[in-house]
């Protein structure tokens, strides 16, 4: 098939093809329309085959797509849309310590000079060099919104830039002749070839790019890393891979994050090619006093919360995540990431964080595909080959620099002696100068007479006259020593090839330490117990960690000090013996970890509790501290005033509940007795001013026991308080005198009386709690007699001067533990036979017995 075409339009095809193709310069060793067969005129007709023209034009389409747009170059890591953009602002002199300009006039310098594309591709490349999520070592300094991983930037006339202080070491040392410039697009201006690169950039920043054919992903890697394993390769130009790996062990990407399993990147640098799995950075907290959570602080490379967060709630509305109730985006610039993915009661934190890694980006995969241009073709290279490179081209841009260096000084040499000698007989060059007709007749004068060279004599004549000083030929000869010298020392460099290979490492440990810093990803060799509790055995006993919390059995612990918290069943409850803060238990039930307990308040009520949402105690020794309980106020929902007292089973064959109130009445009702609906029910009718001070499960056999603010204490058997419904409000206990209150309501279980004491503590009614120690006085329970249900009982305590009330009282298994308000241990006195005696004082004000 062939298609007409007529010379004119032929000969432009031909010419933009080969424009394109240099980059902007035409190609003159390919014809162009004007010198085809029968295109040297316009109307003369060309027959083509299509398949060979679609053939070259698609080719010659790819060249330049490969070559000056798409791929890096394997020396300076950079395209040519991003080397231009930061030349022509080193042109622009937009240096770190000047003001930023905008955007758009960057954009518009470069594309009017350099490059003449489009300037929303030059603007992107601009932005992406200025993004600290995209970078691991940022090249453009921007201010203003240059976007986010979810967002992108504000247009170019909002936002400034200016060159970021690494940038200068990538364009360091250009006006030393240390590259090849080229031509522009239009022969106007003259651009790098490459930049002399005094960073690692392509590995240190990476690259990505898609092209004809091909295309390249490289991630970045840590700086400091990467210049120990360049500095090594120059010192061991034979160093293997595995040498240079004890320096870059891995990729370090600019949001931390974890890498999963090294073997990819053991191949991609070996031979270019390879993948590795990032995982977000999680931890489990407690985000409200009964609820956990997964707390992401480091999300995948190139993954933004906002996304994150959509995959989320996408993968639990498909059923792919089970366990999350709710997904909140916390992140701002000045915290940083904070994704927090509420769990719902009843399930392991632990195994949902590892549905999320399965089903959302919180876990990601990085492909590895170092492709980079070399002498202008694109190769796959691996670490070894990359660090080569990069050391060849920083080995031949020190070359360069140093013979420029040594030639300017060379030349500076030379008219430093030509001035010497016309300083040193000055009025015979005067005299030279006078009587010649003219500058060239000067000039080849003094050449002939001096024996100077051209360019001496041209110096000499354009001489000011300030510098016929004795003090310009002491400096004119100090120079001379300093030129010497310095001369002395770059042709040692170009001399030696181990001396230049010791100058490029020195540079390269200065970018190091000036701009290096530390490691931000975590490198794992594989999703082991190293990585999360997900992969440990569970409890110990092996196998996964299961979805929702298994119905095991366990105990619910309250403590004097208000701390909730739950232990498996076979976990000591106390660590007797121990001096250090440890809390004492006021109540304990035991249950199962999916089942739901009361909990008696100061109201007469109970109040639902799910055991799920109580913490689980840590171990310590082998015994758990109650300082890992959660507060039991913030658990439950309480009206104002309302104190919790006690917990109880709630099941229909509970133990029977005995309670008591502050003006003396007792009641004993069955717990399980329950309404239908609703998460709270009162069990006392309670009367106007009266409150619950006490629960505890009391049988038939066991005996109550109550202690009043006046120091009386009474017991009897509980089976003289029948057991009542939940709409009763009770029978009298104790007798209450004016002015006093029972203060503690205990049950002694039948046969326990032997083993059983009594505490009171007494004080003064009027001083504020726990303000004064007081004294306190501990009875074995057997001294005191039993009296008759609603009696007044029998003396339990003798006041000191300036006390007159008990303002604690307890009855309980010897030995009693006494804690302060913060959980730390109080000494309580020795045991005193005398029920009515008086007490000893305390060190410290007790808050509460058990």
């Amino acid at each position: 098939m062939t298609v007409t075409l007529t010379g004119a339009r032929r000969g432009w095809q031909a010419n933009a093809r080969s424009s394109v193709m240099m980059g902007g310069v035409p190609d003159a060793s390919r014809p162009s329309g004007r010198n085809s067969p029968g295109a040297d005129r316009v109307g003369s007709v060309v027959d083509i085959d299509v398949t060979s023209e679609m053939q070259d034009s698609f080719l010659e389409y790819a060249y330049s797509v490969i070559y000056a747009r798409a791929l890096p170059d394997a020396r300076d890591g950079l395209k040519p849309v991003q080397r231009r953009i930061l030349f022509q602002m080193d042109q622009m002199g937009l240096r770190p310590d000047r003001g930023h300009v905008k955007s758009a006039r960057v954009v518009g310098e470069v594309m009017g000079k350099l490059h003449p594309h489009g300037d929303t591709a030059i603007y992107d490349a601009l932005v992406r060099m200025a993004q600290d999520f995209s970078l691991r070592l940022p090249l453009v300094d921007g201010h203003g919104n240059f976007g986010s991983l979810d967002n992108g930037p504000a247009a170019p006339r909002y936002t400034e830039a200016r060159l970021a202080p690494a940038a200068l070491a990538m364009t360091a040392d250009l006006d030393e002749d240390v590259v090849t410039m080229v031509p522009n697009y239009d022969n106007q201006f003259r651009q790098p070839e490459v930049l002399p690169a005094a960073i690692p950039n392509l590995l240190v920043n990476g690259a990505s790019g898609i092209a004809v054919g091909m295309a390249t992903n490289m991630p970045p890697h840590n700086l400091v890393e990467v210049v120990a394993a360049a500095r090594h390769l120059i010192a061991h130009p034979d160093a293997d891979l595995e040498a240079l790996m004890r320096f870059v062990p891995g990729p370090d990407l600019p949001g931390g994050g974890r890498i999963i399993g090294l073997e990819g990147v053991r191949e991609a640098y070996a031979g270019g090619r390879g993948s590795f799995r990032t995982r977000a950075t999680a931890k489990i907290e407690s985000i409200t006093p009964r609820r956990k959570g997964i707390v992401v602080s480091e999300l995948p490379y190139l993954v933004g919360p906002e996304k994150a967060k959509s995959k989320i709630v996408d993968a639990v509305r498909a059923k792919k995540v089970q366990g999350v109730s709710d997904v909140v985006d916390l992140s701002d610039r000045t915290n940083g990431t904070r994704l927090v993915i509420e769990v719902k009661t009843g399930f392991n934190p632990e195994a949902v964080l590892e549905q999320l890694y399965r089903h959302s980006p919180l876990e990601d995969s990085f492909g590895i595909n170092n492709v980079a241009l070399v002498d202008g073709q694109p190769r796959t290279l691996g670490l070894r080959e990359l660090l080569v490179v990069y050391v060849d081209h920083r080995l031949e841009v020190v070359r360069r620099r140093t013979e420029y260096r040594l030639g300017r000084r060379q030349d500076r040499l030379h008219l430093v002696r030509g001035l010497l000698v016309a300083i040193a007989d000055i009025d015979e060059v005067i005299a030279v100068i006078r009587s010649s007709e003219d500058a060239a007749t000067a000039r080849t004068r003094l050449q002939q007479v001096f024996d100077l060279s051209q360019a001496q004599a041209e110096y000499i004549l354009e001489l000011q006259l300030r510098r016929l000083t004795k003090f310009s030929t002491i400096e004119l000869e100090r120079e001379q020593g300093e030129l010497l010298a310095q001369i002395a020392e770059l042709e040692a460099i170009l001399a030696d090839d181990a001396v230049l290979r010791g100058v490029v490492s020195d540079e390269l440990a200065e970018v190091a330490r000036r701009y290096g810093t530390p490691r931000r990803t975590v490198l794992l060799e594989s999703a082991g117990g190293a990585v999360t509790a997900l992969s440990a055995p569970a409890a110990g006993r092996g196998g996964a960690v299961p979805l929702e919390v298994p119905d095991t059995p366990c105990t619910v612990l309250l403590s004097v000090t208000g701390l909730v918290a739950r232990t498996g069943d076979d976990a000591p409850v106390v660590r007797t013996g121990s001096r250090s803060a440890h809390d004492a238990l006021a109540a304990q039930v035991s249950t199962s970890a999916r089942a739901t307990v009361g909990v008696v308040t100061s109201r007469g009520r109970i109040v639902e509790l799910s055991v799920l949402d109580v913490p689980t105690l840590p171990s310590t020794d082998g015994a758990p501290s109650l300082a890992g309980g959660a507060v039991a106020a913030d658990l439950v929902t309480l009206e104002r005033g309302e104190r919790i007292l006690a917990l109880t089973a709630i099941e229909p064959d509970s133990p029977v509940l005995a309670l008591a109130t502050a003006q003396g009445m007792v009641k004993r009702v069955a717990p399980g007795d329950r309404p239908v609906r609703g998460e709270a029910w009162e069990c006392l009718a309670l009367r106007p001013g009266d409150e619950v001070v006490a629960a505890v499960p009391a049988r038939d056999d066991d005996e109550l026991v109550l202690v009043t603010s006046d120091a009386q204490l009474l017991h009897f058997p509980a089976a003289q308080v029948r057991a009542q419904g939940r709409a009763a409000g009770g029978m009298a206990g104790v007798k209450v005198d004016g002015g006093s209150r029972v203060v503690h309501l205990a049950v002694v279980p039948h046969g326990r009386a032997d083993d059983t004491v009594v505490v009171t503590v007494a004080g003064a009614s009027g001083a504020l709690p726990g303000t004064a120690p007081g004294t306190a006085k501990v009875t074995p329970f057997a001294a005191y007699p039993g009296k008759g249900r609603g009696t007044g009982g029998v003396r339990a305590h003798r006041f000191l001067r300036g006390e007159d009330a008990l303002v604690l009282a307890w009855v309980g298994p010897d030995p009693a533990r006494a804690v302060g308000s913060g959980g730390q241990p109080v000494e309580l006195p020795e045991l005193d036979d005398r029920r009515d005696g008086s007490g000893r004082p305390l060190t410290h004000p007790v808050a509460g017995i058990g």
